[in-house]
């Protein structure tokens, strides 16, 4: 095992016997160890497999992708992101990882990739992308965190923890006061705040690796400042509708200004290379058709987590009367009803 894989346990004194000994005790089922970084070439603490990122995938992304309203019903909008994202997919560390890429129905604004490669992007984020350089550094950042491992390395954090705690509860009895108070402090530390969002050290490899991804599959790097100035806009005029992404993916003046230094320096030479506006205006044209009626189901959702459901169904009709036959907008009003304990109305 790497040394940086004891290094909890040797920062309070611990023996390397003592640290197997406890994550061997508390880590059954799990690989214990480190792994080598595809990305960088390092070794990294890994207790989870990549079999176990592609199972733990397959378990709960259709999860998401339901609670999000499923898959848009536009196939050729699914295409052509389908074909965007395995194209720079292609370019990546991990490229025999089983990849697959969506557009799904919900309105918020935000894209997200589960460990075992599996990437959906909101139809609220692609209302907001200008070009198809911006889609693929949406799509780029994505594969980056799953390159990188990140939500699996996080997990291994949550296990770790988990196998310290319960390791050091046995021992701590008989071991001394010492471990006793490490046992107390690792306990306080919440394993589901690990796992709740990306660093922002994720965050800036992912944004690296992103306009890699981007560079090596001939996109400007122009789409990734393009598209962090799209959130950062938004989340001065419509910050509502931003709040989740930016919990999951905290964006910061730094990240921003990297990417712009980065776009300059390494990768200027590529600062020619297209855009694709017409391209991606010509595949979103439908999703785009429903930017009036997504707009006032945003609002009806700011009402409804405010739990001002008439205000929210009043939003929802107006949504309805632009796009009577959306089934996300269906599926708001009947759930907006049902809180008002209007049944019969929710139901039909």
């Amino acid at each position: 095992m790497h040394e940086d894989c004891v290094a909890v346990g040797r920062k309070y004194g611990m023996t390397r016997r003592d640290f197997l000994w406890i994550t061997s005790m508390s880590a059954a089922g799990f690989v214990t160890g480190c792994a080598t970084s595809a990305v960088t070439g390092r070794p990294q603490l890994m207790l989870v497999s990549e079999d176990q990122e592609i199972k733990i995938d397959k378990q709960n992304s259709p999860h998401q992708f339901s609670a999000d309203y499923g898959m848009i019903q536009d196939k050729t909008l699914n295409d052509y992101v389908k074909q965007t994202g395995k194209k720079i997919a292609a370019q990546t560390h991990r490229t025999h990882m089983p990849y697959s890429f969506r557009v799904v129905n919900a309105n918020y604004v935000n894209a997200y990739a589960f460990p075992g490669g599996s990437i959906a992007c909101t139809r609220g984020i692609m209302l907001s992308l200008e070009n198809e350089a911006e889609l693929a550094a949406l799509v780029g950042h994505e594969l980056g965190h799953v390159n990188a491992r990140h939500t699996a390395q996080q997990m291994s954090k949550g296990i770790l923890t988990q196998a310290v705690v319960s390791g050091l509860s046995a021992l701590a009895g008989t071991r001394g006061a010492a471990y006793g108070q490490l046992a107390s402090e690792l306990g306080m530390i919440s394993v589901g705040a690990l796992l709740a969002s990306y660093s922002r050290d994720n965050e800036r490899e992912a944004d690296a690796l992103g306009m890699e991804y981007m560079f090596r599959a001939r996109y400007s790097p122009k789409g990734m400042i393009g598209l962090m100035d799209m959130l950062k806009g938004l989340s001065r005029r419509k910050p509502s509708i931003i709040e989740l992404m930016f919990a999951t993916h905290p964006m910061s003046d730094e990240r921003y200004q990297t990417a712009v230094e980065t776009s300059r320096s390494k990768y200027k030479s590529a600062e020619i290379l297209p855009l694709y506006r017409e391209r991606y205006m010509d595949h979103t044209a439908k999703v785009r058709a429903l930017k009036p009626a997504i707009e006032e189901m945003q609002k009806g959702e700011k009402e409804m987590m405010q739990k001002k459901f008439s205000n929210a169904e009043a939003y929802f009709e107006k949504a309805l009367k632009l796009a009577p036959n959306d089934y996300t907008g269906l599926v708001m009003m009947s759930t907006c009803k049902l809180f008002q304990k209007k049944y019969k109305e929710g139901i039909t």
